[in-house]
């Protein structure tokens, strides 16, 4: 008798960086449940999987930005009967409106969907890994993280939080067979620019800047597998980092101010 497939659970699955984590996931042999959103785009992706890879996709269209988003993951969990396995934290948004000026609700929506469903799931999901002594949680942050702070990004200090985050956990966990990883991608091609408004700023950007999002993905995957708390993937992006995190607190200032993709 065949072993059961692992389960991963997959937030903002419905394009981009999550869906191709669906992707790759699938292809591996894994039962999916993806959640965001436009539970038609999900239904198409996850009927796709399941056609392609012959394993058990669900779908759970959720506003991960609620208060109640992880009651209502959890209880659909239970309902399946599952127990997760593989964790991908990828729901994400960012908005480029001046703080100050900016309405509070879409800046607690952000902290909600980013910080806050984030580590309610991560706490939720994470002690059934350890008593079954196996898990993989991928958080992804963002180069943002690593990067001088951009002028009234909220995005860059919440991308902090996960970096942080997903490191602490990862020396709590890593002992008992879990391993945890914060991804920080560079810019990618996906829809985030285009839902997010700010396509043409990022089509200014240098060709060599940017990743497709199955690079980004297989080197999170091999790096999560590895037990590596941090993965940059891309050689100018490692570069990119290794350059930026020893910069002076006054260059980083300036340099957030002056260079601002979301502006």
């Amino acid at each position: 008798m065949s072993a059961p497939r692992r389960k991963a659970l997959i937030t903002g699955a419905s394009a981009g960086i999550g869906a191709t984590f669906a992707r790759q996931l699938a292809a591996q042999g894994h039962d999916l449940l993806l959640v965001a959103r436009r539970g038609d785009r999900l239904q198409a992706l996850a009927d796709d999987l399941a056609r392609q890879h012959q394993v058990r996709c669900e779908v759970l269209s959720a506003d991960l930005a609620s208060p109640d988003a992880t009651t209502t993951v959890m209880a659909h969990l239970d309902r399946l009967g599952w127990q997760v396995d593989v964790l991908i934290n990828n729901a994400g948004l960012s908005g480029h409106e001046q703080f100050a000026r900016s309405p509070w609700a879409p800046l607690a929506g952000e902290i909600q969907l980013m910080m806050t469903t984030l580590t309610q799931l991560t706490h939720a999901i994470a002690p059934g890994m350890i008593q079954r002594r196996w898990g993989r949680i991928i958080n992804v942050s963002s180069l943002a993280a690593l990067s001088p702070p951009g002028q009234s990004l909220l995005y860059s200090a919440i991308k902090s939080y996960v970096l942080v985050l997903s490191q602490s956990l990862d020396m709590e966990f890593k002992p008992h067979g879990v391993h945890v990883t914060a991804l920080c991608p560079g810019f990618t091609y996906s829809e985030f620019h285009d839902v997010m408004g700010t396509r043409d700023t990022a089509n200014h950007l240098p060709g060599i800047l940017w990743q497709q999002p199955d690079a980004v993905v297989s080197e999170a995957l091999a790096a999560v597998n590895k037990g590596k708390p941090v993965c940059v993937p891309g050689v100018v992006n490692k570069f990119l980092a290794a350059v930026m995190r020893p910069t002076p607190l006054w260059l980083s200032y300036l340099l957030g101010r002056t260079f601002n993709p979301f502006k």
